[in-house]
């Protein structure tokens, strides 16, 4: 339950991040920023505890590897939906009154950007946190933290930069993306999670 329970409290100090920042909050660089460090710090916090997933295409991923209990990935992906879901009516609560823009991307640009960044943060994810050849080593929260930034950077602008299926589940509850666009996230981070287990497997030569 413990594990549970820490996949709630990293989603949504994740979320909430991502809402605070963008709803009313600072512009430019702030809220990739800001993402990335939220992201760090909750996995440095309960990454002993649960592995620090926080994303449901995290956890597919990790469970492809063969390094979640088939158990534990039901629960851990509604562990972080919930999370997301009450980041989503705080932030709603805290930003009562600010503007809220919705993005409406380009299916296929959006598809391809999400694919490509959610395959990156999971294929770093597998190679900094449950790979042999990395074991017991000190800088995987800030690497994971790092992807994140860099892909809100990249293509935030095109797709909205969600990488995470709860994410986006808590960006729809905010209004930040219309819940008819939810499954082109969806589609796209189990997608990229799915394809950075495949590869890890085929790299990884110390998997096991």
């Amino acid at each position: 339950m413990n594990k549970y329970v820490v996949e709630l409290i990293g989603t949504f100090f994740l979320v909430f991040t991502v809402g605070c920042t963008v709803i009313g909050g600072g512009a430019g660089v702030i809220p990739p920023l800001a993402i990335g460090a939220a992201l760090m710090v909750m996995i440095f916090a309960g990454g002993h505890i649960s592995g620090g997933h926080y994303n449901p295409a995290v956890t597919l991923a990790v469970w492809l590897r063969g390094k979640c209990d088939a158990k534990d990935v039901g629960p851990y992906m509604i562990s972080q939906i919930i999370g997301a879901s009450l980041a989503a009516g705080c932030v709603k609560y805290l930003r009562a009154g600010a503007a809220v823009v919705p993005l409406n991307p380009a299916i296929g640009p959006a598809l391809l950007a999400e694919v490509l960044f959610t395959f990156a943060l999971c294929f770093v994810v597998l190679n900094v946190a449950t790979s042999k050849g990395t074991a017991g080593n000190s800088f995987y929260g800030l690497a994971i933290g790092m992807t994140v930034m860099t892909g809100a950077f990249a293509v935030g602008d095109i797709s909205g930069g969600a990488f995470n299926p709860a994410v986006a589940i808590g960006i729809s509850e905010m209004g930040l993306s219309p819940w008819s666009n939810i499954w082109i996230y969806l589609l796209a981070n189990f997608a990229g999670g799915a394809l950075a287990a495949m590869v890890f497997k085929a790299t990884d030569t110390a998997a096991a």
